[in-house]
C-alpha cells in the first residue's frame, strides 16, 4: 500500500480514538505503534496506514513524509 496517496494520508489523517486521538497518524509515536503489531491493528484503511507508519518508523524513514506536509505544526 506503499502509494502517494497513503504517505498523503498519513500527514493529513489523524487518530481517530484512543490516548492519542488528533495525531497525525504519521507522527504517532513508535512505541504506540509497536503496541498495535503486537495487538493486532484495526481492520481497514486505517489498520493499513498504522501499518505503513509503523515500517516508517521502524525502518528510520519518517523524514520521507516531509515534503508532503503542509506547513501545519505537528502535534505531539
Amino acid at each position: 500500500m506503499l502509494t502517494q496517496e497513503a504517505l498523503r494520508a498519513l500527514v493529513t489523517q489523524t487518530m481517530p480514538y484512543g490516548k492519542y486521538k488528533g495525531m497525525l497518524l504519521g507522527d504517532l509515536p513508535g512505541h504506540y505503534l509497536a503496541w498495535f503489531v503486537r495487538q493486532g491493528m484495526p481492520k481497514g484503511t486505517l489498520g493499513q496506514l498504522l501499518t505503513l507508519s509503523h515500517e516508517l518508523d521502524h525502518n528510520g524513514l519518517r523524514h520521507l513524509l516531509d515534503p508532503l506536509r503542509t506547513g501545519a505544526p505537528r502535534k505531539r
